[in-house]
């Protein structure tokens, strides 16, 4: 029986500080054949010549390396360019500034392999410092519940999930059937729910019980500055168009089902942010979004 081909896809913007440690859990996965898609968001920093002094070692492990460069465009523009390429059995999309285990993909290749009734596998995670990456900051897992196990619905409402695509791997049979084009939409702002939302919608998952992907808090990082509620608001607003956009490429009666029910939920959101920064301005206006939508009910 052949091996499957695992596909990997990374875009990168500015990791020089890290891709050490990124090529470095590559080329230590207990797991092959592998093909890696590097994608550069046009870096400004030594990201493309770090990706190409790897090549050699990458190819000696018998990985397939393509490394692509686009202008500056956001992450979900480069997983695109990596969508249209992958030829893998199963996908997996790693951030450039996290580290799989060495027997990530193995374990979950193997858990798919075992249960061919899944589309998708899902593996517990930890959040570690910079400065301390053997300690556990925050654990990383979606909870079984008993009943309906509806993910599509909880990624819309960021509920018992996590967005961090190294927990994910997914067979390239649903993404075709998910997202024919392969085409994602690509507004900034992030690149994982505009494809785990299809895939969650159309296929089924499994869960490892297990610990298989660090995903790192760097001080001063983007992602991880305080956040003060005028900023959470506005990244309310930014979510809720990429949910809008993704919903928009599904099925027409999932839009319709869905549509009204994510404005109002992230309007409630707002609201609720309003009031935390106790600006009577800013209430009054996500007062209004809330009551337009027929939402304003306390």
């Amino acid at each position: 029986m052949e091996t499957p081909l695992v596909s990997i896809i990374t875009p990168c913007f500015n990791g020089e500080p890290y891709l050490d440690r990124y090529f470095s859990s590559i080329l230590h996965q207990t797991y092959a054949p592998l093909e890696l898609i590097f994608v550069n968001d046009g870096s400004s920093d030594q990201t493309a010549e770090i990706a190409e002094n790897y090549r050699p070692q990458l190819e000696a492990k018998g990985i397939r390396f393509i490394y692509l460069y686009q202008e500056n465009a956001g992450q979900a523009a480069a997983l695109n360019r990596g969508l249209k390429l992958f030829t893998g059995e199963y996908l997996t999309w790693p951030d450039a500034d996290d580290e799989m285990t060495p027997d990530c993909i193995e374990k979950k290749v193997a858990y798919l392999q075992a249960h061919p009734e899944y589309d998708m596998c899902i593996c517990k995670m930890t959040q570690v410092y910079e400065d301390a990456p053997e300690k556990t900051a925050v654990l990383m897992e979606r909870r079984i519940v008993e009943g309906k196990d509806d993910l599509f619905e909880d990624l819309l409402f960021l509920k018992n999930v996590f967005y961090c695509p190294g927990g994910y791997m997914v067979r390239t049979s649903v993404i075709d059937a998910a997202i024919p084009d392969r085409e994602i939409y690509d507004g900034r702002g992030g690149q994982n729910a505009q494809l785990l939302l299809p895939v969650a919608y159309r296929g089924r998952y499994g869960y490892l019980d297990e610990i298989l992907y660090r995903y790192y808090i760097r001080t001063g990082s983007h992602s991880h500055s305080i956040n003060t509620p005028e900023k959470e608001i506005l990244q309310l607003q930014n979510f809720e168009t990429i949910l809008l956009e993704t919903l928009k490429r599904m099925p027409h009666d999932t839009q319709r089902t869905y549509e009204s029910k994510v404005r109002c939920h992230y309007a409630r959101l707002r609201f609720g942010n309003a009031l935390d920064t106790r600006d009577p301005k800013l209430i009054q206006t996500y007062y209004r979004d809330l009551s337009a939508l027929g939402s304003a009910t306390f």
